[in-house]
């Protein structure tokens, strides 16, 4: 059965999209299937790798009008696109019952066609978030490396602990991964210290260097692996791919580290 990745933060610019495409495309080229999940209403995910407008989106599959309906975007790489109506389904869904369960009930006839589900979620934490969390094994949290970047973590922190009590007792936190790193910034590397410092463990080892391909893929509708195999945004993230193959393989339990210090990035 699939395991369901949420890649989460509320705050937009940190890296998410990319993350959730290369991650994808990362774990497809490491031998596995992948489906992408296209949840955040401007649709970026969908529109950096290209995929026209369908007539059945990940919209009307959480109002109920129809199953999930992936696109095939290469060979071993699916994706459910999203559309600027999602922006209205929360709420649409707000007396709906059972409205957080939506998408991991979406989710099982599904499960077993592919290894990965990495879910990219929007830049907030209502319901579409909510549902991500609840049909989710694991959660991952892009961090840029800048200070305000930090800001609002304690926020994720209480939503997952919040979920994980009342919604999906199974969720765990696979890591934080550092994006946009360079390490002849002072500030980046106060920034990852202070990650360090909070998170413990929590931290994946491999850090998103910032890196143009990354920025310019998107523009050619392509992931990091088929625009620039050689650059270092993808070593970076086939590395951070097979940090997660391991964790995810070890049972890496976040639930005892418990975003390592008991401090929070905000104090």
């Amino acid at each position: 059965m699939g395991v369901v990745i949420s890649l989460l933060n509320h705050k937009g610019g940190v890296g998410k999209t990319t993350s959730a495409i290369n991650i994808g495309a990362g774990l497809v080229e490491l031998g596995k299937k992948v489906l992408l999940v296209d949840l955040d209403p401007q649709a970026n995910l969908t529109l950096s790798l290209g995929i026209p407008r369908q007539p059945i989106t990940i919209y009307e599959a959480i109002r109920g009008e129809s199953e999930l309906k992936p696109v095939r975007a290469k060979e071993n790489l699916d994706i459910v696109i999203s559309t600027l109506d999602l922006s209205g389904a929360e709420m649409e869904l707000i007396n709906e019952a059972g409205r957080e369960q939506i998408l991991r009930e979406l989710f099982e006839p599904v499960r077993e066609e592919y290894d990965f589900i990495i879910i990219d979620c929007p830049p907030s934490l209502g319901l579409l978030t909510l549902n991500a969390l609840t049909g989710s094994d694991y959660v991952i949290i892009p961090l840029q490396t800048e200070f305000l970047a930090m800001q609002g973590l304690a926020k994720i922190k209480q939503v997952i602990q919040k979920v994980r009590l009342r919604l999906n007792k199974k969720l765990e936190i696979a890591g934080v991964m550092a994006t946009m790193y360079d390490h002849r910034k002072v500030l980046n590397r106060d920034v990852v210290d202070t990650i360090k410092k909070y998170f413990g463990d929590l931290v994946f080892e491999t850090m998103i260097r910032d890196n143009v391909a990354l920025a310019e893929a998107p523009s050619q509708r392509k992931d990091i692996f088929d625009y620039n195999s050689t650059s270092s945004g993808a070593e970076d993230y086939l590395s951070l791919c097979k940090e997660i193959l391991v964790r995810i393989e070890n049972g890496f339990a976040s639930t005892k580290s418990e975003f390592g210090s008991t401090a929070t990035a905000e104090e």
